[in-house]
């Protein structure tokens, strides 16, 4: 099992790829983007600019930034596909 497969089987990837964690990447995206907006000259507006992207993309896109760089999907759809299959695979296993 890969990275990725025990990420997707947790709780936290479960909420954050359902219409709920969805809704809450959405609403983190902007809030990061209205600080960049709003700190706009310091660097560290910049920086909340450049990373309101993830959470903004995540939420508008479906996609799981986490899942992608731990080697496994990028879309929302098909890490929801396998979470039930994965969990299942998770909880027979008898290396714990």
């Amino acid at each position: 099992m890969t990275s990725a497969d025990r990420f997707n089987a947790t709780r936290f990837s479960r909420w954050v790829n359902s219409h709920p964690g969805r809704v809450f990447r959405l609403v983190a995206g902007l809030a990061w983007l209205a600080f960049a907006v709003a700190f706009r000259d310091h660097w560290w507006g910049v920086a909340a600019g450049v990373w309101s992207f993830f959470p903004l993309s995540a939420g508008l896109f479906d996609v799981c930034w986490v899942s992608a760089a731990l080697g496994g999907p990028l879309a929302g759809r098909t890490i929801r596909a396998g979470q039930g299959r994965v969990t299942s695979a998770v909880r027979v296993s008898p290396l714990g």
